[in-house]
């Protein structure tokens, strides 16, 4: 048996009591003085917290789970490098392939794009290690290095949940707007990707404009985006200047990017998304280089097969984008999903997806870029039991592998067809009880509570302490700055849940979706530049 690890300082023993503790983390007494009560308490839930005291936050460092050994990052790193060497991407636009052979990419009479070790390797140590994506507030700036987690919305939906009705429809500019509106409002939803398409606006140019206009105008929280065709983006990017005040304020400050599914897997460059790419780094916008192979259909079916072919897909992204402008902001994206190799169906709220996203994430912090992928999703068709486990196992095992930005993290279904608005308001709760297992254990001289433990044992004239620890001043102080409670879960004994009513989970997310679509958009546009807007496009939200 090995005996637990000791602190080795030389001045460190646990057991003497008049020792005196410094606490390197925290700034909570560890007198053991008992004050207040149950109204201390309840006022202290009731006050806002600062900033500074919440006990989870965006960007809080994870990494702390490693499902790959040393050994196994190194193996696949040398399939990728060899994937890209010998096998290479066909398909790329004419002026991808001019970019990438002028670096020293080597064009085959196949028509397939390949690329030497140490072209990778050159791009890798020139692309951007460091990024920040800016919010339209900088208060919500997202700073994607290291291990630092991101949780936030993704995806593609044609169709709405209608959790009362239990029924599936069509999604609506409206309906976007709205979801942009209540993550404005949710803590621990850091950032908006579209995660719905407006299905009522059948023109594609005007879709990709106003999919820009409905959420921003929602929220100031960064955006991610696509667009339909490379000729959209010029459109976009003159609404955005007008929206940042000018060009010197957008590129200054870009709170959208450009999420671009550049390759279809396997191995093939999606060629009018690789224009788009291309126009959208021309113009400033941050890139998110997204590889979503399906393991066992479109990827290798074995996990590792599923992230060499991600991995070796999106460094031919890092060359591409590196070979235009050294240094652009651009996002890691493999997003490799899991595959029901029984029915053919999409799998990403199974553990196998779980497992995928976490392996990713260790390869991004391999080669030291900010990186990303999808967890959070669910093939449950309503915010039930199903839809709780799959969405939290992801989510957490994505955050505990510190991954950078967790896309698709709340309010997606049906295996990416359904969005739903109740569910991503639940997905706050949940995601915060995600964050508080990245945020870990605190393990110091004050965490430990030796004398805490012997002045609740024993008082001060030695007789019987009290023999609790819900008076003390550390159980009070780290209340809420340590613990994370939900907003809409209940934790109420089965007598105070009757004498309430039962209340209902679901029902209570409606009402809390009314009561936030119910007031103005905190995001929304002032009256002059709304008007000099819509005097420029067709805007299909109605003047609010």
């Amino acid at each position: 048996m090995v005996a637990p690890k000791q602190d080795q300082s030389p001045s460190f023993d646990p057991c003497l009591k008049d020792q005196k503790m410094t606490d390197t983390t925290t700034d909570q007494p560890t007198a053991p003085r008992r004050s207040g009560g149950r109204k201390a308490r309840k006022a202290m839930r009731a006050a806002p917290l600062a900033e500074a005291k919440r006990p989870v936050r965006a960007g809080m460092p994870g990494g702390t789970y490693k499902p790959l050994s040393d050994a196994d990052i190194a193996r696949i790193h040398e399939a990728a490098l060899c994937a890209l060497e010998e096998i290479g991407l066909a398909d790329a636009p004419q002026s991808g392939i001019d970019h990438m052979t002028k670096a020293g990419a080597v064009l085959g009479d196949d028509g397939r794009l390949r690329y030497p070790r140490a072209l990778v390797e050159d791009m890798l140590a020139k692309a951007a290690k460091t990024i920040t994506l800016p919010g339209r507030d900088p208060a919500f700036d997202l700073d994607l290095s290291g291990t630092k987690v991101h949780y936030g919305t993704a995806g593609a939906a044609v169709h709405m949940v209608d959790v009362l009705g239990r029924d599936y429809r069509e999604s609506t500019v409206q309906d976007l707007h709205d979801a942009a509106k209540i993550v404005q409002s949710l803590d621990n939803i850091h950032f908006l990707q579209r995660p719905m398409v407006c299905r009522d606006i059948s023109d594609n140019y005007e879709m990709d404009l106003n999919t820009i206009y409905a959420t921003v105008s929602g929220t100031k929280k960064h955006i991610g985006t696509s667009f339909t065709e490379p000729g959209f983006v010029a459109g976009a990017i003159d609404m955005l200047h007008m929206i940042a005040g000018g060009e010197a304020a957008w590129r200054a400050r870009p709170f959208v990017s450009n999420s671009n599914c550049f390759v279809v897997p396997p191995m093939k460059f999606a060629t009018e998304s690789c224009e788009v790419m291309e126009n959208c780094i021309k113009a400033g916008m941050p890139v998110l280089l997204l590889s979503a192979g399906m393991a066992g259909a479109t990827a290798p079916a074995p996990i590792a097969g599923a992230i060499v072919q991600a991995v070796a897909e999106c460094l031919a992204g890092v060359v591409y984008v590196n070979s235009i402008a050294p240094g652009h902001p651009a996002v890691f994206g493999t997003w490799p999903f899991g595959l029901d190799l029984r029915t053919g169906a999409m799998s990403v709220g199974s553990g196998e997806q779980a497992l995928l996203t976490a392996g990713c994430a260790q390869m991004h912090q391999f080669y030291g870029i900010p990186g990303g992928a999808a967890a959070g999703a669910s093939d449950a068709k309503l915010p039930d039991m199903q839809a709780g486990w799959e969405q939290m196992c992801s989510n957490v095992m994505a955050g505990l592998s510190g991954l950078n930005m967790v896309y698709e993290a709340a309010g997606m279904h049906a295996s990416l067809l359904g969005f739903c608005h109740e569910s991503l308001i639940l997905g706050d709760d949940l995601i915060g009880q995600a964050l508080r297992c990245v945020r870990g254990i605190e393990v110091n001289d004050d965490t430990t509570s030796l004398e805490v433990i012997r002045s609740t044992c024993i008082a001060p004239d030695g007789s019987r302490g009290v023999g609790h620890y819900l008076g003390t001043d550390q159980t009070l102080g780290l209340m809420e700055s340590n613990f994370v409670y939900p907003n809409l879960g209940d934790r109420t004994s089965p007598k105070e849940w009757a004498e309430k009513d039962r209340p209902d989970l679901i029902k209570n997310a409606v009402a809390k979706k009314e009561q936030i679509l119910s007031a103005p958009s905190s995001a929304a546009f002032s009256p002059e530049l709304d008007q000099k807007i819509r005097a420029a496009f067709n805007i299909h939200l109605p003047v609010s």
